[in-house]
């Protein structure tokens, strides 16, 4: 397979993720009837991320929970960058 069609394979994808996505969101207003006068429904969003400038991670997130499930990846990926530094080039 060529690379110029895996990256067109890849963008046609992500746009079908997207898609779905979006319908997933269209079916969900529809389903709980937000916005026809009902009671708004209880949302709770919790996020984080990480930003990797180098070895030095910088943590975000809205709640403790959030928190230490990135601090948790962000060590995963730290070890996986390690590992694959020192492993050698065939």
């Amino acid at each position: 397979m060529k690379i110029i069609t895996l990256g067109f394979l890849l963008v046609f994808i992500g746009i079908l993720v997207i898609l779905a996505g979006m319908l997933s969101m269209v079916y969900q207003t529809w389903k709980t009837g937000f916005g026809d006068g009902m009671e708004k429904p209880e949302t709770g969003v919790r996020g984080g991320g990480v930003i990797m400038i180098g070895p030095i991670p910088i943590i975000f997130g809205t709640d403790v929970t959030a928190l230490k499930l990135v601090m948790i990846l962000a060590i995963v990926l730290m070890a996986i960058v390690v590992i694959l530094f020192f492993l050698p080039l065939r």
